[in-house]
């Protein structure tokens, strides 16, 4: 049974970032119409229709995916689609006709529990060096700079979301767009990454963030990898609010170094 599409007019809050992909020249360079919104957006985007189908439950516990195809383009209509089956949610985006995300939801009947213990608290590098296959060696722990979810930070992301659910707002709930930019943040705190693009992630949410939570984040790089010229990485990830409670654990997925950077080397 689907639910009722979801529209989003959609913003390129990473243009004056250092991830070049989504400035305009740049992406016009590598064959793309421009610069383009991040992945984490697009799955925040995504992220209302469990939201609008399950509640604040789906945030306690919730699973989710996505895999990005197709750019969307600031200022494009971004449609989010969601049909019902006996399993969860099916997920897709489309923009301008083209089919640019797929994914899914899921609410279990309970919550999957992690060891915090398991995953390993570093801090970030104080010298970044470039991504390769040795800043990014498979096994090698990786962390994020702490960051204080503040009440004006907070409503910041959710404008840059265009997000229409009020419960975030309401009850100081960090959404799961943000969530998920954290596993963008741990790797660019610890390499240099001058163009880059997130392919997919898949989601467990494991308890909810809140305004005043101080987030850091737990990654493991699972593998490293080349496949069509693209430099590929691999994340496991555990989000952690002030170390003691974990939040979400991430499979994180992103092209380090399309081929074009090769090409133009």
């Amino acid at each position: 049974m689907p639910l009722t599409p979801y529209h989003v007019e959609a913003v390129n809050t990473a243009k004056a970032s250092e991830n070049k992909i989504h400035d305009d020249a740049t992406a016009q360079r590598f064959g793309f119409k421009g610069g383009f919104v991040g992945g984490v957006n697009v799955y925040g985007y995504m992220a209302h229709q469990p939201v609008a189908r399950w509640g604040r439950a789906w945030l306690e516990r919730g699973t989710g995916e996505a895999r990005f195809a197709k750019p969307v383009y600031e200022g494009d209509i971004a449609e989010v689609s969601a049909t019902e089956d006996a399993g969860g949610l099916s997920l897709l985006v489309t923009s301008d006709g083209v089919e640019c995300a797929t994914g899914r939801a899921v609410l279990p009947s309970e919550r999957s529990p992690v060891v915090l213990d398991d995953y390993v608290a570093v801090a970030p590098r104080t010298q970044r060096p470039p991504a390769d296959e040795r800043s990014l060696r498979v096994g090698d722990w990786l962390g994020m700079q702490p960051l204080k979810a503040t009440a004006e930070w907070h409503a910041e992301m959710l404008r840059d979301l265009r997000e229409t659910e009020g419960l975030y707002a309401r009850e100081g709930i960090i959404h799961p767009g943000t969530t998920l930019r954290c596993c963008n943040w741990v790797l660019t705190h610890n390499v240099v990454l001058p163009a880059w693009i997130h392919m997919g992630s898949s989601v467990r949410n494991l308890s909810l963030a809140h305004i005043n939570d101080t987030l850091t984040l737990r990654a493991r790089v699972t593998q490293n990898y080349e496949h069509k010229g693209h430099k590929w990485v691999e994340l496991e990830c555990l989000l952690v609010a002030d170390e003691t409670r974990p939040v979400m654990h991430a499979m994180h997925i992103a092209i380090y170094r399309p081929r074009q950077l090769a090409e133009a080397a």
